[in-house]
């Protein structure tokens, strides 16, 4: 998979299934490796956990 970055960078990646980043926390952006799962998601006034779309 080849993925064309926003300053024309073309990167790629020889997996079979791939994650892209979206959230851009990622060490190996800008393929997905979770590293959003461990930072606190911010809350809402309400106390509840903010959407993390």
């Amino acid at each position: 998979m080849d993925v064309t970055l926003e300053d024309g960078t073309t990167v790629s990646s020889d997996r079979v299934f791939v994650a892209v980043c979206t959230c851009r926390r990622s060490r190996t952006y800008p393929w997905c490796d979770t590293s959003h799962r461990r930072s606190e998601r911010p809350r809402r006034p309400d106390g509840g956990a903010a959407c993390d779309s």
